[in-house]
């Protein structure tokens, strides 16, 4: 997970908040995941909008000393496809 990178939810996901946090379904792998703090569902509802993971963690006002924690939340939710990587764009200035 490159924080820098910009990531967006799969479109074939659909996020169900709870009070927990939210319930991803994937429709196309048929994959379901908790997303267990209402934190980490903000987050991932940012990642449209944001121009970088770090971005989206900024915009959620995640404290810097959390970041790892959330970013190995996020990798996961990489590995089972719920959020991609937005091919060609990285939140860093070239």
């Amino acid at each position: 997970m490159d924080l820098q990178q910009r990531y967006r939810l799969h479109p074939q996901v659909a996020l169900r908040p709870e009070p927990f946090g939210a319930l991803a379904y994937h429709f196309g792998n048929r994959r379901l995941s908790f997303l267990r703090s209402p934190e980490i569902l903000a987050v991932v509802e940012g990642l449209d909008d944001a121009t970088s993971v770090a971005a989206a963690l900024e915009a959620a006002e995640i404290d810097a000393g959390r970041w790892a924690a959330f970013e190995r939340a996020l990798a996961t939710l990489e590995e089972s496809e719920m959020i991609i990587a937005v091919a060609g764009e990285s939140g860093c200035a070239a």
